[in-house]
């Protein structure tokens, strides 16, 4: 029988349903916050099984707290997803069928590419050739402002990659839709997208930027894990997050905001028809 959510736990959960998602630090720092906040008792070593008091509650409603990591910095997440479903339709409550049908094509660019991106440039050409309705380029614009800004997408200079909340939610979609051309990180085993691959054309095996830093750290000699060729990529550093304590405090206390209030039916439509 599953345990009843404490009052540490529900502002745990009201808290990742405001955000969505979350690093590994605010996390942490969220889960001591909510425990202290309310009395309850504290170990800094038990979040996972904090969280999964939590997901005990959620396994009914189709809903997990689940653990990734993003393809970018290598930093460990946590993210509120759906699992009732496993294809882009669950965002069909806040988009339209052409901004929905925008978003397909922008993956398939997304995983095509060498690199895990798609330019804006060919994302504003993809609109022209939509089946559903045709985006005007403003509209094109602010479809992809609100896909960055609702985390399914990341923009950078111009370039749009799938965000960590995106592939840890629609993993399984992915993986089943592109699965001649998605591969997993040989490190990790995850989906690849943003990545460095072996260029014996007998191996070809795939590894995240961040796998790559800390899989040949140290190492004078990088070889490939599979095939023991010279692996001939540039090895980049490992990404160290900043870890004051002023900004683990700063963290619990963002993340703590109330919960949004839930949009009305017509708040939904009115959506949907812009």
């Amino acid at each position: 029988m599953a345990r009843p959510l404490g009052e540490s736990h529900k502002r745990f959960l009201q808290t990742m349903m405001v955000n969505g998602i979350i690093d590994g630090a605010k996390a942490r720092a969220l889960h001591r916050h909510c425990c202290e906040a309310h009395g309850a008792h504290y170990a800094h070593d038990k979040l996972d099984d904090f969280i999964e008091v939590i997901n005990a509650q959620l396994q009914p409603m189709f809903m997990q707290i689940r653990k990734g990591m993003s393809e970018e910095d290598g930093l460990q997440y946590h993210a509120l997803v759906n699992m009732a479903e496993t294809d882009v339709t669950r965002m069909s409550t806040d988009y339209a069928d052409n901004e929905l049908e925008l978003f397909r094509k922008t993956m398939d660019l997304i995983v095509d590419s060498d690199n895990g991106t798609a330019s804006s440039t060919d994302i504003l050409n993809c609109a022209d050739s939509l089946q559903t309705k045709k985006l005007k380029k403003r509209e094109t614009e602010h479809v992809l402002n609100r896909l960055v800004q609702d985390k399914w997408l990341n923009e950078k200079n111009g370039d749009y990659s799938l965000s960590t909340r995106c592939i840890m939610e629609l993993e399984p979609y992915i993986r089943m839709l592109y699965q001649d051309q998605v591969k997993v990180c040989h490190i990790c085993h995850n989906v690849a997208l943003q990545c460095q691959t072996c260029e014996n054309p007998t191996c070809g095996i795939k590894i995240h930027t961040p796998c790559v830093a800390r899989y040949f750290k140290g190492r004078t000699d990088p070889r490939c894990p599979a095939c023991e060729d010279f692996w001939p990529h540039e090895i980049p550093d490992v990404y160290r997050p900043p870890s004051s304590q002023s900004e683990t405090q700063s963290a619990a206390k963002e993340n703590t905001a109330p919960a949004p209030t839930p949009r009305s039916t017509a708040q939904t439509r009115r959506t949907r028809r812009s």
